[in-house]
């Protein structure tokens, strides 16, 4: 039988997921939680695995396609309840039976977005999903030829049947889009006739294009032409969702910025005594391991700085536990994944984590959940050497704290001027929940650690 496979929401209410890749191809046999595509959230790209095993019959959406949730993106054929084995010869009569019958399939265990349903033996269902189920439209038999050889994915949505729009890229339809040319009488002289943005532009200057020979190397449409003025990327997958939380958080918060310059001197000579410790051998330490320290140590006092605003019930939430949410900038755009219950850490943990929270995150391996819930960032805007600035509050947080560059500059010091280690922190918050005075000795506690480390003991 037939069994579609629709894209699950994969973290915390996303409503659509870009298609990066598929894994198999028609015709592949594929075993259960097989990885069969990779898919970029609004948040993070994510291996989908397989929920059933079978053979592959149909491939929805290509590669490049935004879906949304709840849409049929791949279809299987699986054995049948009476064991019967997918055909490698494609016959589909029993999807199409289930299909017009409207009999509810029964769901194979899988990882993904849909869980078991209720069975006679009574066992436990998983609740609807909150999207609306799209309709489902009735499905024509027609013969599948079983493959010889899978074709690669590239080039298996190139060729256009009539009635469907012509094969092209995003940033191609895009362009294909603001010159206001349709692609419907473009000729493509891509792969298998896929249309690239030479063919669109010369469209619309009137000179014909052709297709390349056997001789010449294939023009790749995501490269920038030489003569080109200036180069359109599309606006999807993290650097979408990062400015709409952006602009959501600009214009709802109402955001204050405070900023403190410290002599850091003695952290900085404390972190390299750490480093040539036996304990912390081992470890990344740097300023932002001390930092983050220093401000979960002054959130215990301070503890209005770790809240969110719940306008939907007028009501100030504050957190007994820090999720330290740590902005990292990654080849995908900026993401801000958290550190869970990071008030719980001692020093040596916190460097571990937060090792571990950059590596994966630049390698682009970050889940959705390390992207939730986050109580109260931090920004290293130090390493790129900047001393200050304004952040943007994560959405849902009441406070982030910039902490810029380590600088050697004259300083008062016991009524002398002497060369010391300077930083100046930067930090934003919510005047809804945070009032001045306790936005500004938060500031103060976190400079003082910093200043001082051995401020702490009369801290705790």
């Amino acid at each position: 039988m037939i069994k579609e496979f629709r894209l699950p929401d994969l973290g915390e209410g996303l409503t659509e997921s870009e298609i990066l890749s598929w894994k198999v191809g028609v015709g592949d046999t594929v075993t259960l939680n097989q990885v069969i595509a990779e898919v970029e959230t609004a948040k993070a790209v994510v291996e989908l695995p397989s929920p059933f095993a079978g053979v592959i019959r149909e491939l929805h959406e290509q590669p490049g396609t935004i879906v949304e949730v709840g849409k049929p993106i791949v279809s299987f054929e699986v054995a049948d309840d009476a064991g019967t084995p997918p055909s490698a010869s494609g016959d589909t009569a029993a999807g199409v039976r289930e299909a017009e019958e409207g009999e509810a399939p029964k769901r194979q265990p899988n990882l993904v977005g849909y869980g078991a349903v209720i069975e006679s033996s009574g066992r436990p269902t998983r609740r609807p999903r909150n999207f609306a189920a799209p309709v489902v439209e009735p499905v024509q038999t027609r013969p599948v030829v079983e493959p010889v050889e899978t074709q690669p994915v590239e080039t298996q949505f190139a060729e256009t049947t009539p009635g469907e729009r012509p094969r092209s890229t995003p940033p191609v339809r895009k362009l294909a889009k603001d010159l206001g040319v349709d692609l419907a009488a473009v000729t493509g002289t891509g792969p298998s006739g896929l249309i690239t943005r030479e063919d669109v532009q010369s469209y619309l200057e009137g000179t014909p294009t052709e297709a390349p020979g056997a001789d010449q190397p294939v023009p790749d449409s995501r490269e920038t032409g030489a003569g080109e003025r200036e180069t359109r990327t599309p606006i999807k997958g993290v650097r979408k969702f990062t400015a709409a939380a952006m602009v959501e958080s600009a214009f709802t918060a109402p955001h204050v910025t405070e900023f403190l310059t410290v002599d850091v001197t003695p952290s900085m000579e404390l972190l390299a005594r750490l480093k040539g410790s036996r304990e912390f051998s081992a470890l990344k330490l740097t300023p932002l391991t001390l930092a983050a320290k220093a401000v979960l140590i002054a959130l215990r006092r301070n503890p209005a700085l770790n809240a969110r605003w719940d306008e939907a019930n007028q009501e100030i939430v504050t957190f007994n536990y820090v999720n330290l949410g740590i902005a990292a900038a990654t080849p995908r755009g900026l993401t801000v994944p958290n550190i869970k219950d990071a008030d719980a850490m001692s020093l040596a943990q916190l460097a571990e984590a937060l090792t571990a929270l950059t590596e994966t995150a630049r390698a682009g391996k970050t889940t959705p959940a390390d992207l939730s819930g986050g109580t109260v960032s931090i920004t290293n805007i130090g390493v790129f050497g900047i001393d200050a600035g304004t952040p943007i509050l994560n959405p849902g947080e009441a406070a982030i704290l910039a902490i810029g560059t380590v600088r050697t500059m004259p300083w008062e010091y016991r009524g002398e001027v002497a060369l010391r280690q300077i930083m100046t922190l930067s930090l934003s918050f919510d005047h809804r929940l945070v009032d001045g005075e306790q936005g500004s000795r938060f500031l103060a506690d976190v400079g003082a650690i910093l200043a001082e480390p051995g401020m702490v003991l009369a801290m705790v």
